[in-house]
């Protein structure tokens, strides 16, 4: 049964922009599966899932795409943890870290595979991402913005 739960909190969130617990445990009613906000909440951990921010810019609940559900909470931990600010100038996204970790926030970034983010590089506290163009990097920004909760 939770293997059936889970793949169809996969396709809600997919087709859905789902952002608070309480929806995801109406859907899944919806849906002729019996929960509780406890069970929606031990299935969130258990799928790895985090918030991201949509199109609209308004967060939602996500599996982050192109790792496996470890490393995607482990590249999500350091982005979080390690983020200061986050700006975008055309094509160049402009991300300060705290001191020492921007070799490691490029890292996670280019091992998120996110196609909006051609590549990094890391000095000291800031990390340079260039993008293909200034709508790319709007939305990869948007993206880190949705992880990490800065505004």
């Amino acid at each position: 049964m939770k293997v059936a739960r889970h793949e169809k909190i996969i396709e809600l969130i997919q087709q859905h922009d789902i952002d608070t617990q309480e929806e995801l445990a109406a859907r899944l009613n919806e849906a002729g599966f019996k929960v509780t906000q406890a069970t929606v909440s031990r299935d969130i951990r258990a799928l790895k899932m985090t918030k991201v921010a949509g199109k609209d810019g308004k967060p939602h609940y996500a599996i982050l795409n192109g790792t496996t559900a470890e490393l995607g909470d482990k590249y999500t931990r350091v982005l979080h943890d390690a983020l200061t600010s986050i700006d975008v100038g055309q094509n160049m996204i402009v991300i300060r870290t705290v001191p020492g970790m921007a070799m490691g926030v490029a890292a996670a970034l280019d091992a998120l595979n996110w196609k909006e983010i051609l590549g990094c590089i890391a000095g000291d506290d800031t990390v340079m991402c260039v993008s293909r163009d200034v709508e790319q990097a709007k939305l990869a920004a948007d993206r880190l913005k949705g992880i990490v909760k800065l505004c």
